[in-house]
C-alpha cells in the first residue's frame, strides 16, 4: 500500500488444511491480532488442493498440524516459491490469533 512517499508492506500469510475450513477459522483470528496490534497482514485460507495457485506472493505458509504427513511435499512446493513454512499447533484454531501471528512473524523473518 503506498501512502504519499510512504510505502507500508502488508504481510501475506497463508494458511493452509486439507478442506480450507480450519484455515478460514485461523485467517479470521490471525487478522484480528493483527488489527489489534496494528499490524496490516492478508491471511489468507486455502485448501491442500488449492496450496500450489496460492502459494505465489505469500511471506509465510503455515500448516494445519493434521497435515503432518503430507508436510514434506507441501514444503517442497513452498520451498520452490522461497515462502518459509511454519506448523500449527493444534490449539491455533482455538486461540485468539496472538500465538499464531507471533508464529507467522517470526517465521517470516519479522520482529512479533
Amino acid at each position: 500500500m503506498i501512502d504519499g512517499d510512504r510505502q507500508e508492506a502488508t504481510m501475506r500469510i497463508l494458511i493452509v488444511c486439507g478442506a480450507g475450513a480450519s484455515s478460514t477459522f485461523v485467517a479470521v483470528r490471525l487478522r484480528r491480532a493483527a488489527a489489534a496490534r496494528g499490524l496490516e497482514v492478508q491471511a489468507v485460507a486455502t485448501s491442500e488442493t488449492g496450496l500450489a495457485s496460492a502459494l505465489p506472493g505469500s511471506d509465510v505458509l503455515l500448516v494445519g498440524a493434521h497435515l503432518s504427513d503430507r508436510l514434506p511435499a507441501i514444503r517442497d512446493l513452498a520451498t520452490a516459491e522461497s515462502v518459509p513454512v511454519a506448523t500449527l499447533p493444534e490449539s491455533a484454531a482455538a486461540g485468539d490469533g496472538s500465538a499464531t501471528l507471533d508464529l507467522a512473524l517470526e517465521f517470516a523473518g519479522a520482529r512479533p
